[in-house]
């Protein structure tokens, strides 16, 4: 299989999670007392928000990929 099929598969895979996904959520701890031995942390959630204009082009770029890599074969 070629390099630019394989990257197009990529894109297309990629370009579907963000769409389905639409964002990569993270964890963090943060400490919020520290009096000596005792100590409190609180979890927060968070998420990096993809725009879907993201995922499109990902997709479109993948499926181009994979259109110019099967003409070359």
């Amino acid at each position: 299989m070629k390099a630019a099929s394989m990257m197009g598969i990529i894109l297309v895979i990629l370009g579907v999670l963000a769409f389905a996904y639409q964002g990569i959520p993270y964890t963090t701890h943060r400490k919020v007392l520290d009096i000596g031995p005792i100590q409190a942390t609180e979890t927060e959630h968070k998420t990096i928000p993809l725009p879907p204009i993201v995922a499109g082009l990902a997709l479109v770029g993948g499926i181009a990929l994979l259109a110019v890599g099967s003409k070359q074969a």
